[in-house]
């Protein structure tokens, strides 16, 4: 069994039992969490439905494991000729999730 989910703008394949990264959404470790907006949904006997945008009803619960933090990303800006040259950076905070239950 599992879901394809939307959450930040991006589409997550998720099952029991399984970690995901998220955006950072600012809950404390051990608080459940849940994702409505469930765009399929596969079950074990291999029924697969397909929501229009979302699945009626479906939810997946999780419980936030803590916070990780991506790659740096170092942006380099130069204007030839001109003697500019900059360098910026930033690392993005992730929420690790572990998916618990799909309700459908």
């Amino acid at each position: 069994m599992f879901a394809i989910i939307e959450f930040g703008g991006r589409q997550l394949k998720v099952g029991p039992g399984a970690v995901v990264s998220v955006d950072h959404t600012g809950g404390a470790p051990g608080q459940e969490i849940t994702f409505d907006r469930v765009l399929m949904v596969s079950r074990d006997g291999g029924e697969v439905v397909a929501g229009a945008p979302y699945v009626a009803g479906a939810k997946v619960v999780g419980v936030v494991e803590g916070e990780s933090r991506g790659p740096k990303i170092r942006v380099f800006k130069k204007k030839r000729r001109k003697g500019m040259r900059r360098t910026r950076g930033h690392r993005s905070v992730y929420t690790r999730v572990a998916v618990r239950d799909i309700l459908a």
